[in-house]
């Protein structure tokens, strides 16, 4: 079995467009979704791609995808800062109803079954919830009580847009990285389970262009989204000593 999957796309079509190039390449039996389709500049684009693949498609919700929703009710989290919350409902009067109604079914995890490899369950950020962090860097003791019940051979999560293979007692547990918003070097980040092996992709776009189609838009950070998404992200250092400071709270 062939499995893609595809984490925090975050509104960047030109990214998603590019990896969907691969992935149709390669004949594919399924594709996960793993979360945070949304916000990004493009939502109503990304969406409309993702929710018709024409391969059959596994959905996990993602904590943006999530507060996008509450947004079209004025229920954004008190978690969400100041600075992202105009872009959050900017994206949410981008959605209709059936996009809501679409999203709201996404569950927190699901389990795909790998011949030759066994079972993997997606989640977005942990199998608890879909907002905690962790890292490479982060200890087993603190992880173990998370992926140790539950019995599967990998787990792949996203959420903090950085790629990693790592342990955590008898589990494998992968991040697939970023298509749309990595902490990396520029390119749009995805997985690949090819039967008995996973591997972590990185697919190269025109980033000049991606950069320039993102500023045509009303998203209300387009240039901070240009350059800081696409052009030149952080780097993963700088990024994991951010995010440890905030690991499993």
């Amino acid at each position: 079995m062939r499995v893609a999957a595809l984490y925090d796309i975050h509104g960047n079509l030109p990214a998603l467009e590019a990896v969907l190039v691969e992935v149709r390449a390669r004949s594919l039996d399924r594709v996960v979704i793993g979360g945070d389709v949304l916000p990004g500049p493009m939502p109503r684009e990304c969406l409309d791609l993702v929710l018709d693949l024409g391969i059959r498609t596994d959905f996990i919700i993602g904590n943006g995808d999530r507060e996008t929703v509450a947004a079209r009710h004025g229920k954004m989290s008190d978690l969400i800062p100041q600075a992202f919350r105009a872009t959050i409902e900017w994206n949410s009067a981008q959605l209709n109803d059936a996009d809501e109604q679409a999203i709201a079914g996404w569950p927190l995890t699901t389990r795909v079954h790998v011949d030759g490899f066994g079972d993997v369950l997606f989640c977005h950020a942990t199998p608890r919830n879909d907002n905690e962090i962790f890292t490479s860097t982060t200890s087993d003791e603190k992880l173990r009580p998370l992926f140790d019940p539950l019995n599967v051979a990998a787990v792949v999560c996203g959420h903090v847009h950085m790629q990693f293979d790592r342990m955590v007692g008898n589990t494998r547990v992968v991040n697939a990285g970023s298509v749309g918003m990595p902490f990396d070097s520029p390119g749009a980040y995805w997985l690949l389970i090819d039967d008995a092996r996973i591997e972590l992709r990185r697919t190269n776009y025109d980033l000049e262009g991606a950069a320039e189609r993102v500023r045509r838009t009303a998203y209300p950070q387009a240039e901070v989204f240009a350059t800081n998404s696409i052009l030149s992200p952080p780097s993963m250092q700088l990024m994991t000593e951010a995010f440890s400071k905030a690991e499993l709270t």
